[in-house]
């Protein structure tokens, strides 16, 4: 066993409120359709969201993670149908593969929340009668195209060539009578909110939703539908479904226990959304709306990602472009897959996913690069010194040794300010960066020529520091050091 030194501190700094107690830090993803397996899209935003919420724990945050599936979409109804199962099997049977994808790639999430739960339903007729109450909603009907896949309704201008442009597929035509929301009625604030300083990240996704409003302005929004099977019920109508988009919103504080839970009270608002760029309008928009509504607290950020592409094309259950991130798991490692989503996929645009990518950086850089460092560093403390970290003598005098103990810290320094900005991929180039620097610092002292004990010192603690800074990223192979 070898004895870390805790003469030079880790990346650890202390998050408290007035009182004492942590800074609360609360993250959601988005919640899942379940008509189909999870793909490497679904993985990728759960990484994400697992390195996010294991930093924040890291420096010292009272954490709360969520993730879960949104159950009451009528494409899930569809998609039971066309597999030959009862409607509650099926989605009974995909939630629990998007809780094996979870437990799978080590996702830290507090909890998983499903919206044919109980809780979660609710808490949602709750929400739908508060805005009914204060006057938001209203009857009428509604004619117009629904695209199935969105769950969102969509006008001509919407669509590319007649087709929804996310899911290329043709929007069907409905009418039908149903609840709205007066959503124009929050026009003003929410467009206020959004021009606010980071409520939306990145700039270039809070600008759209600003373009989009003085363009388009805000329209009421129907909010129910009364030909659909499957959903959670009007509490006042039980022959209207609420409609599935603010139903699923709820989720983030229906988990919580709304409106007088403990946790509710304790971790609401919501520090982060984290949600991909195609549904920024329903979080960005739609969401703010329904909470002043209903005079519940507004989130802090909504975080936008890009997509997973292959070949410059967005991954989709629906046109049959999905990785399966269990067949991956067949090939590699747990800490590889999510080591090269957080490296390569730029986390606020598209990035391109290939297996042979996937090989290349996890062979050149996780094992190449930083694993080489480390194993050489403790192979030679184990073989110089049987184990045991040998005392510095005034390493400060050596200038080699201080400038690179300077490194150390700048890399800590390094990644606070690019996770605390959410730069998830460019916080693990930083750490790259600083393995290479680690390599040239040991090939350049020779501590298996000199034994110099200084060298050996500074090495051995910068494998501390990095089984430290990579924990949220790879936290298998981060505790695995950790236990040498």
């Amino acid at each position: 066993m070898i004895g870390f030194s805790d003469k030079i501190k880790s990346p650890r700094v202390g998050f408290s409120t007035m009182d004492g107690r942590k800074e609360k830090f609360y993250i959601t993803t988005a919640i899942d359709y379940v008509n189909a397996y999870p793909h490497l899209g679904h993985l990728y935003e759960k990484v994400c969201a697992d390195i996010i919420a294991r930093w924040n724990r890291l420096v010292g945050r009272d954490v709360f993670f969520l993730t879960g599936t949104d159950e009451n979409a009528a494409k899930n109804e569809r998609a039971a149908r066309e597999a030959g199962l009862d409607v509650k099997e099926f989605i009974d049977r995909n939630a629990k593969r998007f809780q094996e994808l979870c437990k799978a790639f080590d996702i830290s999430n507090d909890d998983f929340i499903r919206t044919t739960e109980e809780r979660h339903r609710k808490v949602s007729q709750l929400v739908f009668t508060k805005m009914f109450e204060n006057g938001d909603i209203y009857k009428s009907s509604y004619s117009g195209l629904y695209c199935y896949g969105c769950e969102e309704y969509k006008t001509e201008k919407d669509l590319v060539d007649g087709k929804c442009p996310e899911h290329g597929t043709e929007p069907e035509y409905i009418e039908e009578e149903c609840y709205f929301f007066r959503l124009s009625k929050y026009e003003k604030q929410v467009l206020e909110l959004i021009e606010g300083d980071r409520f939306v990240i990145p700039e270039k996704r809070k600008q759209e939703m600003i373009a989009r409003i003085r363009s388009e302005g805000l329209r009421d929004l129907a909010v129910s539908r009364s030909r659909v099977g499957w959903g959670v019920e009007v509490p006042f109508d039980p022959k209207h479904k609420i409609y599935v988009w603010v139903d699923a919103l709820v989720n983030y504080i229906s988990a919580l226990g709304y409106p007088n839970g403990e946790k509710y009270k304790k971790y609401w608002p919501a520090d982060v959304h984290l949600i991909g760029k195609g549904i920024n309008w329903f979080h960005s928009v739609i969401w703010p709306a329904i909470l002043l509504s209903c005079g519940i607290p507004l989130p802090k950020h909504i975080l936008v990602h890009g997509y997973i592409t292959i070949g410059g094309e967005k991954l989709s259950k629906s046109k049959g472009t999905a990785i399966d991130p269990f067949k991956l798991l067949e090939k590699y490692e747990v800490d590889a897959v999510r080591y090269f989503l957080a490296r390569d996929i730029p986390f606020f645009e598209d990035g391109d996913f290939t297996e042979k990518a996937l090989v290349e950086r996890v062979n050149g850089e996780l094992v190449g690069n930083i694993g080489n460092f480390i194993h050489r560093t403790l192979t030679l403390i184990w073989n110089l010194y049987g184990g045991e970290v040998p005392k510095p003598q005034d390493y400060e005098k050596d200038k080699e040794c201080f400038s690179f103990l300077e490194k150390i810290r700048e890399l800590s320094n390094a990644m606070r300010e690019r996770l605390e900005n959410y730069e998830i991929d460019k916080a693990l180039k930083e750490v790259a960066d600083f393995a290479i620097e680690c390599n040239k610092f040991l090939q350049a002292k020779e501590p298996w020529k000199t034994k110099d004990p200084n060298a050996l010192y500074i090495c051995v603690n910068a494998v501390r520091t990095l089984a430290i800074v990579l924990r949220p990223y790879v936290p298998g192979s981060s505790e695995k050091i950790w236990k040498i």
